[in-house]
């Protein structure tokens, strides 16, 4: 874990702001997202 990583309680509330589609992804949300703030 880097310190740019979201915590879980940062993560749930942008998962319920995004309403995450129903289609399988290659990488996770949370992956994307930390790598966007790395």
């Amino acid at each position: 874990m880097y310190p740019t990583d979201l915590t879980e309680t940062q993560w749930q509330f942008i998962e319920k702001v995004l309403l995450p589609q129903e289609r399988k992804r290659k990488h996770s949300l949370q992956q994307i997202w930390n790598a966007l703030f790395y």
